[in-house]
């Protein structure tokens, strides 16, 4: 499984007759997709109900992608939150065996500390035995130190597109990606040369999710990555 899809679920009138039918835009959105990125979570809460029911709404095969609250990442900047992480935890058990992945995306701002990162892993992985995905977005995290960091905690550093810092190299097993549109970020539509480069590159388990949908590039796009790797 490779799993494609967007940063949200929402169909707009350009793309629903490419879908399904369904009871909701997310049951619509997986009649062609078997992922979702799910980034409501970093602005406010949901209740464990709320996930129980978007999961029940999806095929068994079906993944979502959570991102962690900004309240641990952007306000206790990884630091005194055991509390906040129950909370994260709680809510999203209602997911069941369809929560795919945890997505940690941090503040520009935020260098690389190695005490407070290694804590801060140790109480994510208490709760979070799956798929773990870092977006790091200050250049102090390139470094050897961090990328060691990861590896011990079986973290995937996100490769994002356009690439605040630099992507991993190496390319070794499973990747997160997250392509927010370029030139124009969350706005651009991607070329098909590069969709079919980027096509090419995916292998099984990887996730590569679209957040360029301030102008409805998300979708297209995904659906034709998705066509070029199962035509």
């Amino acid at each position: 499984m490779i799993y494609i899809g967007t940063a949200g679920w929402a169909l707009g009138a350009a793309v629903k007759s490419m879908f399904g039918e369904g009871a909701s835009h997310l049951a619509r959105y997986s009649t062609r997709f078997a992922a979702v990125e799910i980034n409501s979570s970093f602005y406010r809460p949901h209740r464990a109900g709320t996930y129980a029911r978007w999961a029940a709404s999806v095929p068994s095969h079906f993944k979502f992608a959570v991102k962690l609250p900004r309240a641990i990442t952007h306000v206790n900047r990884l630091k005194e939150s055991e509390g906040a992480l129950d909370e994260f935890q709680t809510q999203v058990q209602g997911l069941g065996a369809k929560l795919g992945a945890v997505l940690i995306q941090l503040p520009p701002s935020l260098n690389f500390d190695l005490g407070i990162a290694r804590a801060f892993l140790k109480a994510v992985r208490r709760r979070f035995p799956g798929t773990l995905a870092l977006e790091p977005r200050h250049r102090g995290w390139c470094i050897a130190d961090a990328a060691a960091l990861l590896r011990d905690f079986a973290v995937m550093q996100v490769e994002a597109d356009p690439a605040p810092v630099p992507n991993p190299q190496g390319k070794a097993g499973k990747r997160y990606l997250r392509w927010h549109g370029s030139p124009v970020m969350y706005r651009s539509s991607y070329k098909d040369v590069v969709l079919r480069t980027l096509a090419e590159t995916l292998i099984d388990g990887d996730w590569c999710i679209f957040d360029n949908t301030a102008e409805g590039a998300a979708i297209p796009n995904a659906l034709r990555v998705q066509q070029l790797i199962r035509p």
